[in-house]
């Protein structure tokens, strides 16, 4: 099952968001999002986790919990918008 993870602090890294997601179970990857002129993280990210209930337990756990001063947002990700051809 794939998350997304948002309002995370912009100094995490990806070990640090696998870190913050193992206790509830087996992560598959973890990817942050960074800016691509600064390298920064944009905080968000997204997490695969191993199965669905795993899945439903990170967003059990960390859905609106606070964590370095920030109120982390977690819910199920949405699969990438298609790009259409626009106008013609």
């Amino acid at each position: 099952m794939k998350l997304f993870i948002g309002s995370l602090p912009y100094t995490i890294t990806e070990s640090e968001l696998t870190a913050l997601c193992t206790p509830f179970g087996e992560v598959v990857s973890a990817k942050l999002i960074l800016d691509q002129f600064t390298g920064r993280s944009k905080g968000f990210g997204f997490v695969e986790m191993a199965t669905r209930s795993e899945g439903h337990k990170v967003m059990d756990g960390l859905n609106g919990k606070e964590y370095n001063h920030r109120t982390l947002v977690c819910n199920e990700a949405k699969p990438p918008a298609k790009k259409g051809r626009g106008r013609r």
